[in-house]
């Protein structure tokens, strides 16, 4: 199963994502900003980034752009996990690399399904 990086600043929401996706196998690893999320992937590759798009010290979109320009993370499929629902936010997400979206509240179920369709679309389930 995948490795996953999952970033938000809300505790219960880093409980709730690991304690869904590790009932499927996947290891998750979670971080509370995008700054601590950005020091970990300079060291650590993972197969794929879950990340909150409003979060102190460094938002979900430059957290996106950033991992973007580490080479390990150029095709680290990276899904952003929020309650904004703005269009211009989700394009610029895009724009910037975020492959895919999943809104707040969390439903495990979607969670599950958007996890493994992304993994699937880079052979990674």
């Amino acid at each position: 199963m995948a490795k996953i990086l999952a970033v938000d600043d809300a505790v219960v929401m880093r409980k709730l994502v690991k304690a869904t996706l590790e009932t499927q196998g996947h290891e998750v690893i979670t971080m509370e900003d995008g700054l601590k999320a950005l020091g970990y992937a300079r060291k650590e590759a993972v197969d794929l980034v879950i990340t909150d798009q409003n979060m102190p010290n460094l938002k979900g979109v430059t957290l996106v752009k950033r991992l973007r320009q580490i080479p390990a993370y150029g095709k680290v499929p990276i899904l952003m996990l929020t309650t904004e629902s703005d269009e211009a936010v989700k394009q610029k997400a895009k724009d910037n690399g975020a492959d895919g979206w999943v809104q707040k509240p969390i439903v495990a179920e979607r969670l599950i399904k958007g996890v493994d369709r992304v993994l699937s679309k880079f052979g990674l389930h």
